[in-house]
């Protein structure tokens, strides 16, 4: 068969490379530059760039062929095995990288003073006790922390469970001049979704 790579869009392409392209679902338009396929560049239209991936897997291998010119059938395959295990390494470095962002954060909630606070706080309320029963254990928390030198903010939520129940609890504390003070913390009950104040008033609050 001749070789028509390079021909533009009106350019015949081999049957045996019209197929899914991983390399350009994967880095689409960093493969679209390598590939003189700019279309890829409509990664950066909003909305667009939410169907271009798919765009580019189903219509890549065409649209490369027929943008550049190359050497044969047999290079082009080459080069497209390559750009897949690029796209293959960048996302396993993707998911890596968020993977350990997400451990990251979940390890400054779970180590915080606010955290601590109001898990102690669940633990040392009669009432709490009486609907988890003992021992009562908690669960990683959710929600953020904004500290700014010696201030601070944090909101928190986490689930709580016991031999008699479960429920989750709801945190608001702030930090000022270093201390950290637990303003309101709530428990509800999962059976029936009532809720009962457990803040413990605290005048000599915890140091971070």
């Amino acid at each position: 068969m001749e070789n028509t790579s390079g021909g533009g869009s009106g350019a015949t392409v081999p049957a045996e490379i019209k197929r899914w392209n991983w390399g350009a679902f994967l880095l689409s338009w960093i493969w679209g530059i390598g590939n003189n396929t700019f279309i890829a560049f409509l990664m950066f239209v909003p909305l667009v760039n939410m169907a271009m991936p798919f765009v580019l897997g189903a219509k890549g291998s065409t649209w490369a062929w027929q943008n550049k010119r190359w050497e044969s059938v047999e290079a082009f395959k080459a080069t497209q095995r390559k750009w897949t295990l690029g796209g293959v390494v960048a996302l396993g470095i993707f998911v890596v990288l968020m993977t350990g962002l997400f451990v990251s954060i979940i390890a400054v909630l779970k180590n915080s003073t606010a955290y601590e606070m109001a898990v102690k706080a669940v633990k040392a309320n009669s009432e709490a006790v009486q609907i988890l029963g003992q021992p009562i254990t908690s669960s990683f928390p959710t929600g953020n922390i904004r500290v700014s030198g010696p201030d601070g903010e944090a909101n928190l939520s986490f689930d709580v469970e016991g031999p008699q129940g479960k429920g989750t609890v709801y945190v608001r504390a702030t930090e000022a001049l270093g201390q950290w003070r637990l303003d309101l913390a709530v428990l509800e009950n999962a059976r029936n979704h009532q809720r009962i104040d457990i803040t413990q008033a605290d005048d000599h609050p915890a140091r971070q």
